[in-house]
């Protein structure tokens, strides 16, 4: 307490027959002169005057206008925050449970110095009340800090009559992803109400346990509780991820029994579940008959269409926008990104510019993934540099899909460059590059960045796919077998039927057909196409007839309709000299209907991909690319004699 009697004692030496007795349990009215222009002061300069005038009176030190000060400078105008911790640690010298609450609510942005409040309070025989842990809940950025304030609420005794607080707890548990003790302080309720419900089933729904939420809702039900907007809203955004259209009816249904959708955001909720349930013309008819519709509503048809490919009727909605925010711009390209349309994907990000819309970061990733499928490294390296320019932060979502890019583009070195320069790289970067170097042949590298990652980043199941390809490239079986057996030893991850594929490919690239299947007649679930495929063409090199017949039945289970395995075989049968049963093959495919689909070559020029096929007539420069053609065969046959005439001369 010597820290608080210094700076009192030195103002009330002067002044002490002027003392005033304040008694905060009798005396509460803002009576006093200073206290009045304390709730009139808008600035502070005011404020500092009106703490002088309260000096040269007498009043520091003393409750009641103690709260006030401190309930102003670092709550009401906290701007003056710094001015509060400095009347509290040296002119407050007994703080009351309400003056503790003011500072644990000035200080919520700092758990430390909230929590360091707390324990002084703790210290000082001040028994907390519920406002106490609802401020400190404000101030937790983990849920090893929600656990401490939820045992404290129940040491104390507050738990079990606070709903309020306990729906506080739920809900700062869903925050932070834990489902398990949410679900505990629910059910030990004794009165739950509709808000108590309304955290549980939105909580879970954005979580993505929509069966949870909509078991929440069944038992609200029957617990005697009547489901209001937010109840409905939680259970629209469940219904849109589970992709369950004939539920979401349902909760539309009771919507409308109810008296139809009360607000914007209801309305909106309603359109985006019937679009991620790829109900379109029932989100259509709810958009048309929205009276009230705002940015988020237009836009979410955008999406809709887009996502399905109604790029025409995308089109159509975005014309008839009032005013187009990034949003729409980004929805209407990703749908032309998706359908492969690279020049109307550069021209509409060019009307951007036009309309003043300055591109984000979502632009830009759909602008890269354009390019990296048509495999345009000059049109990469344009919008790379363009985000340089606008200064766009390389950030690891962004910088990922550079990665990809360059990596698909065939320019492994200025991926690698891109992939120094993130500074925090998440599990994606990390994956994207081993998956990059893992097709480029650069095996070992591969692996090295493997390593590399784990002391600051956990491993995921894509990643082990990317790590086992690369070994599968390389050829390092012994490394791909260690790291298989390691993914549930030591990174507790189970591998799945994509990584016994790559496990099965490893083994057969090597020549370990027997070894391969062993393991497909030992996975823990049916084996799929690209099993069956990687042993089909091991024994295209291996020459193995009898488990190529095995591998093509086993594929013709899975996907009849497609000529791969037929292909396959009918090779392996030509290349052991076994030609009727290679014709047999091909008239089999033509009983069944099965085509082969012919193979094709492709070159981007100016962002337009041309694609060529043998004897393709059709081409709309058929005539230059013959003329073309057959330029660059009299050009090698020239170059060709001049090497034959030049050998001749030195003999």
């Amino acid at each position: 307490m010597y820290r608080y009697g210094r700076g009192i004692r030195l103002l009330s030496s002067a002044s002490t027959s002027r003392k005033i007795n304040w008694d905060p349990t009798v005396a509460l009215k803002l009576n006093h002169p200073s206290l009045v222009f304390l709730e009139k002061c808008n600035s502070r300069f005011q404020f500092k005057q009106i703490l002088g005038h309260m000096m040269r009176n007498n009043l520091m030190g003393q409750t009641f206008p103690m709260s006030r000060l401190l309930f102003f400078s670092a709550v009401s105008h906290p701007e003056n925050l710094d001015l509060a911790i400095l009347l509290f640690y040296h002119f407050t010298p007994f703080p009351n449970l309400y003056i503790y609450n003011t500072m644990i609510l000035g200080l919520s942005f700092s758990t430390e110095k909230a929590f360091g409040i707390y324990g002084s309070m703790l210290q000082s025989g001040t028994c907390p009340d519920r406002q106490t842990f609802l401020y400190l809940l404000q101030t937790t950025k983990c849920v090893a800090e929600v656990k401490q304030i939820h045992c404290h609420a129940f040491i104390v005794g507050l738990l079990p009559e606070e709903e309020y607080l306990q729906n506080s707890l739920i809900k700062r548990y869903i925050d932070n992803g834990c489902f398990g003790p949410a679900r505990q302080v629910f059910d030990e309720m004794l009165n739950r109400d509709v808000v108590s419900y309304n955290i549980m089933i939105v909580g879970f729904g954005k979580m993505g346990d929509s069966l949870g939420a909509l078991e929440l809702f069944h038992h609200m039900g029957s617990y005697g509780l009547e489901p209001d907007d937010i109840t409905m809203l939680g259970l629209l955004l469940s219904c849109g991820q589970l992709g369950e259209a004939k539920l979401g009816k349902s909760v539309h249904a009771q919507i409308e029994k109810s008296s139809g959708p009360s607000n914007l955001i209801l309305y909106n909720a309603l359109l985006d579940m019937y679009v991620k349930c790829n109900e379109l013309k029932l989100a259509r008819r709810v958009f048309d008959v929205q009276l009230e519709k705002d940015t988020v509503s237009w836009n979410t048809m955008i999406a809709g269409y887009a996502k399905v490919g109604e790029l025409e009727l995308a089109c159509d909605v975005f014309n008839q926008l009032p005013t187009r925010d990034i949003v729409s711009w980004n929805s209407l390209i990703s749908g032309y990104v998706q359908k492969g349309d690279y020049v109307m994907v550069k021209i509409l990000f060019t009307h951007t510019f036009a309309e003043n819309v300055k591109p984000d970061e979502v632009t830009m990733v759909n602008l890269i993934s354009a390019v990296a499928e048509i495999g345009a490294l000059d049109q990469g390296r344009w919008i790379h540099g363009l985000a340089v320019k606008m200064q766009t932060i390389i950030d690891a979502f962004l910088g990922s899909t550079l990665i990809d890019m360059y990596c698909k583009c065939g320019s492994i070195e200025r991926a690698s460059i891109v992939f120094k320069q993130i500074s925090k790289k998440d599990v994606t970067t990390w994956t994207t590059m081993i998956t990059g170097l893992a097709f480029h042949g650069y095996g070992r590298k591969a692996l090295e960045l493997f390593s590399n990652m784990q002391p600051e980043t956990k491993p995921n199941d894509v990643t082990f796919i990317s790590v086992l390809t690369a070994c599968s490239h390389s050829g390092f079986v012994d490394e791909g077998l260690k790291i298989f057996h390691n993914m549930k030893k030591v990174y507790s991850i189970e591998p799945g039927v994509e990584h016994y594929g790559c496990l099965v490919d490893l083994l057969c690239r090597s020549g370990r057909l027997l070894d391969a299947i062993d393991v497909i007649e030992n996975m823990p679930m049916e084996p799929s196409q690209s099993v069956w495929g990687a042993v089909l063409s091991a024994c295209r090199t291996q020459g193995n007839m009898k488990l190529a017949e095995r591998a093509l039945t086993e594929l013709l289970k899975l996907e009849p309709e497609k000529e791969g395995g037929y292909i396959l075989l009918s090779n392996i049968y030509a290349t052991c000299g076994r030609w009727s049963y290679s014709d047999n093959i091909r008239e089999v495919m033509n009983s069944k209907g099965v085509k082969k689909i012919a193979g094709c070559s492709s070159v981007a020029v100016d962002g337009i991909a041309h694609e060529f096929t043998a004897a393709n007539k059709q081409h709309p420069r058929w005539m230059d690319i013959c003329s073309m053609l057959s330029f660059l065969t009299s050009e090698m046959r020239l170059g060709a004699d001049v090497l034959s005439q030049a050998c001749l001369t030195s003999s």
